[in-house]
């Protein structure tokens, strides 16, 4: 399960620059979802580090980008209010061997089970979200501390500052593709600002503006090893282990459906169960380098793969340039323009949504465009992993109703005068209720015939379907039999021996493919 990453010449360079490019727009959202866990910046800085590095080394999805993430954020917050930030690491040791041992079960593979609605819900979602996460940048607390929008000239220049940011983004690939835009473009305006004096917010900026400490600044040390400082006892696991399961599965279902998106977008495909066990075993490192641990970066991975970053080069470079701009090259990084860092994130939402989305309400069923709209409104409304069960659901709810919708039944005498019934479709807990309505027990002569051959009984509302309608026709006195159901039903039907009777000289052997019961 564990290699080393191997990299070619080929792709060396590009995943060099793209990297470079991915630590610069890491440093305010590592910043920005500390303060929203409620940490020391350099707690959620060490985690971009720690988790960007891990996960390219030992993850099961070349060229994804992992970091401190505002899903697990959230998540954070009240652990750290309640119990202080040592608890919080304590909480992500334990998320850490969760999701190993998930990846160790080859738990990952269930995230196939995702629709493809909940997948493009899930991405325009993350868009809408990291296109909101941007308009903070355009408030500054006011002399009253409150956040209020920049004065009408800053507007202007932090505006003008992201267009021509985006502008060189979007133009540049049409010239070059030898350096990435995005990098171009964030040297390009930083230059501009710095020779011309321009009046806009920095990175250094935003830092004091969140942290309120005019004296901030990005520059630090090596993280240091130390076990979380909590008592290792029962009453400390009843604390984290709430905790613990979200942020294992936030984790989890952030990082699987973002390399099923990098899938698609690089045409190939990642290891899920791998990526489990690196994400593991990131949120490990972290728990004991005082970091807040993560997963998956949606936004970062798009920079990175826009960029030409496909391999592991790439993320290793970015979490290894994260970690000297906080050693040597503080100063540099904290005079980066926000505006630069805005229009990065803004060329990525616009890539990153899915705007076929308003063709496919004509295109697609109804019911899917539901799910995609809904999965949507509540990544934005609430949070990603809520959103992805809300979608899960309503899709295996609706599937269940059109099929409930597909059983029916022929019916003829046969020359013994039985009245033989063919079910056609499937008979589970949607369609249950329909299966009884297909007979007419009261006009039925003396013995009637209900053949399965074309229908399978997929649950226990099923098999209690099937002993309803065996006690309807014994109240009426009159005989039931069953034909061509697999051993497993008949197994099943067995406490209703006598009301049913099975014609087992007629019954096949069936063979099961599923581990699910059928009939």
């Amino acid at each position: 399960m564990f290699e080393f990453p191997k990299f070619s010449n080929h792709s060396a360079k590009n995943d060099i620059l793209s990297g470079l490019t991915v630590a610069l727009a890491l440093v305010p959202e590592a910043v920005a979802f500390a303060f929203v866990a409620g940490v020391d910046p350099m707690v959620g800085l060490y985690a971009a580090f720690i988790v960007g590095l891990v996960t390219s080394i030992f993850g099961g999805r070349p060229g994804m980008i992992s970091g401190a993430t505002g899903a697990m954020a959230v998540v954070m917050v009240s652990l750290v209010m309640e119990h202080g930030v040592q608890y919080l690491f304590a909480a992500v040791m334990l998320a850490g061997i969760f999701q190993v041992s998930a990846g160790i079960f080859k738990l990952g593979k269930f995230i196939r089970m995702v629709p493809h609605p909940v997948m493009i819900g899930f991405v325009n979602g993350l868009a809408i979200v990291i296109f909101l996460a941007q308009l903070g940048q355009f408030k500054a607390p006011d002399i009253n501390g409150v956040l209020t929008w920049l004065p009408t000239g800053q507007m202007l220049v932090m505006g003008g500052l992201i267009l021509l940011t985006m502008a060189i983004i979007h133009f540049l690939p049409k010239f070059t593709t030898a350096v990435p835009s995005s990098l171009v473009a964030i040297v390009s305006v930083t230059l501009l600002v710095q020779l011309l004096g321009l009046d806009t917010r920095t990175v250094v900026d935003f830092l004091r503006t969140m942290s309120g400490d005019e004296a901030a600044t990005l520059a630090g040390n090596l993280p240091t090893f130390a076990f979380p400082a909590v008592p290792f006892n029962l009453e400390t696991l009843q604390i984290i282990l709430p905790y613990a399961v979200i942020l294992a599965a936030v984790g989890l279902i952030e990082s699987l459906l973002t390399l099923t998106v990098v899938d698609e977008m690089t045409n190939t495909r990642g290891q899920a169960n791998r990526e489990c066990v690196g994400q593991g075993f990131a949120n490990l490192s972290c728990s004991v380098f005082g970091a807040m641990g993560g997963c998956a970066m949606i936004g970062q991975s798009m920079i990175n793969v826009n960029s030409g970053g496909r391999g592991r080069l790439s993320g290793i470079v970015a979490a290894i340039a994260l970690l000297c701009f906080i050693l040597f090259a503080s100063s540099l990084i904290e005079m980066i323009p926000l505006a630069a860092l805005v229009g990065v994130m803004f060329m990525v939402v616009i890539g990153t949504f899915e705007w076929a989305t308003f063709k496919l309400a004509r295109r697609v069923p109804k019911q899917d465009f539901f799910v995609i709209v809904l999965v949507t409104v509540v990544t934005v409304m609430t949070d990603l992993a809520v959103a992805v069960v809300v979608g899960v659901i309503a899709s295996a709810l609706m599937f269940a109703w059109q099929h409930a919708k597909h059983i029916y039944a022929s019916s003829q005498l046969n020359a013994e005068g039985s009245k033989v019934y063919k079910i056609n479709g499937p008979i589970f807990f949607g369609s249950a209720a329909n299966f009884l309505e297909l007979f007419d027990a009261p006009n039925d002569p003396e013995d009637v015939i209900v053949d399965f051959a074309n229908s399978r009984v997929a649950d226990h509302s099923a098999i209690e379907a099937i002993e309803t309608l065996a006690e309807r026709y014994t109240a009426q006195g009159k005989t039931l039999h069953l034909r061509h159901l697999s051993p497993d039903c008949r197994t099943l039907l067995e406490k209703a021996g006598s009301l049913v009777e099975i014609n087992v000289k007629e019954d096949p052997s069936y063979k099961v493919a599923t581990d699910v019961l059928a009939g």
